[in-house]
């Protein structure tokens, strides 16, 4: 008897499994096609990001020359950071649904005795840094081991083009 309810709980996991993988597969092609505009300097400015936050269109207004350098240069830092933040709430929102179906399962500590809880166990990444290079709060520790990025090998990366 207790063997057939094994049997029925591990059929109902796979099946449970099988239905999460097809929900996942969904939502991230679905995610791989969002977008996000933002605007800035009273329309002058619009970008729009990709699913990653990746700048992949701008449009100037025809006075943006009313604007100078550097309050364009402050301007497009801002509106693209909004963008991407609004991307990652449209790509938060089609997570809802896999994560309230994932809160009514059981744990695998319901199902085997002394089991661990493998999702309270994983690690989150804390979200990136808004922060610009060389602030206090880009600076790391003795502990990171791959803080500056753009460093590739002792060479600086072709892509850089700073000379810091």
């Amino acid at each position: 008897m207790a063997n057939e309810r094994l049997k029925a709980d591990a059929a109902m996991m796979l099946e449970a499994l099988h239905e999460q993988m097809l929900g996942i597969a969904k939502i991230q092609r679905d995610r791989s096609r969002l977008t996000a505009t933002a605007t800035a300097c009273d329309k002058r400015i619009t970008v729009t990001v990709n699913a990653d936050g990746i700048l992949i269109d701008t449009k100037f207004a025809d006075d943006i020359g009313d604007l100078t350098h550097t309050e364009i240069a402050e301007a497009m830092t801002e509106v693209v950071q909004e963008a991407a933040r609004r991307v990652t709430q449209q790509a938060g929102l089609l997570m809802e649904p896999l994560r309230e179906r994932k809160s009514q399962l059981p744990k695998l500590s319901d199902l085997i005795e002394d089991a661990p809880d493998l999702g309270s166990a994983m690690p989150v990444a804390p979200p990136a840094s808004f922060a610009p290079p060389n602030s206090p709060e880009r600076r790391y520790d003795e502990d990171t081991r791959f803080g500056d990025a753009h460093r590739f090998g002792g060479r600086r990366s072709m892509v850089s083009g700073n000379d810091d």
